[in-house]
């Protein structure tokens, strides 16, 4: 015979299976209500603004970097290759973007500069006076590379001078300051007669040098009163030797010029990069 109790049965373990799966339910459905308070993320709309108040944080709206190819690193007798977005100042061949700025006692007062341009370099042709670009600039990237003399001659100020100008601002010395000791702020990447550099990172006589520019133009007010002046960094051979320095000078638009010294001194590879705010195209 049969036992008659299983029919009975059956219906309390349904009950039973019921009632468990429904509180767990319950429990699954107040966890998944409360996940979302604690985890959501900020609308858009609601992030803070970024510097400026235009933009919000991760705006997704908010323009792309351009994309520019970086420079090539200066390898010894390789000169660096520009970045896509640079200004060459000097094309390699010829002088035909500078002029010339004769010396005071030079009778020839003609601008066509009279340096030797040889192998992709300029080289200062002693006492033809120093020269100029013809075009312009504000706030900008610069990049130089140079060379002194292989052969030594002269000491101090006397070996392989030359320098590097931003019209009606500081020059930033070119001189051979490998184990050649002069006044501080007149040795390689120097501020002429301001500042000293922060290390002296100059490499042996011949050999390629770089320095990199950082120029910010000075700011007026809409009475021309200046409400910050010029400033300078510089990398000489990729080491920070000036860091945000305030730099006497009211000039906005700036030409570069490279100086006779008097000094058979070597330039390369000459370009610029003009600088733009945050977003700006």
């Amino acid at each position: 015979m049969r036992p008659q109790h299983h029919k009975k049965c059956k219906p309390v373990l349904a009950l039973a299976l019921c009632a468990a799966l429904s509180g767990l339910f319950h429990v699954t459905c107040a966890a998944q209500e409360k996940a979302p308070a604690k985890a959501r993320k900020k609308a858009p709309e609601e992030r803070p603004f970024t510097p400026g108040g235009k933009w919000r944080a991760n705006d997704l709206n908010r323009p792309q970097p351009v994309v520019v190819t970086p420079p090539a690193a200066c390898a010894g007798a390789e000169p660096g290759s520009p970045p896509s977005d640079a200004v060459l100042l000097f094309n390699g061949k010829d002088l035909s973007n500078w002029i010339r700025i004769p010396r005071r006692d030079d009778k020839d007062r003609s601008e066509q500069p009279k340096w030797k341009v040889e192998g992709g370099t300029i080289e200062v042709v002693p006492e033809t006076g120093s020269i100029l670009t013809k075009d312009k600039f504000s706030d900008c990237q610069i990049h130089i590379e140079w060379a002194t003399p292989a052969v030594v001659t002269g000491e101090g100020q006397g070996r392989g001078n030359s320098g590097i100008t931003i019209t009606d601002h500081p020059e930033i010395q070119v001189l051979d300051s490998y184990r050649n000791q002069t006044y501080a702020d007149g040795s390689a990447a120097a501020l002429y007669g301001l500042y000293p550099p922060l290390v002296n990172a100059s490499r042996r006589p011949g050999e390629w040098q770089t320095y990199d520019i950082i120029y910010l133009a000075p700011r007026f007010d809409g009475q021309q009163n200046m409400v910050q002046p010029a400033r300078y960094t510089v990398f000489h051979n990729g080491v920070l030797v000036h860091h945000n320095v305030e730099v006497p000078g009211s000039t906005v638009e700036c030409s570069l010029g490279l100086q006779d010294h008097n000094n058979p001194v070597r330039y390369r590879n000459l370009w610029l990069r003009k600088l733009k705010g945050y977003d700006e195209r």
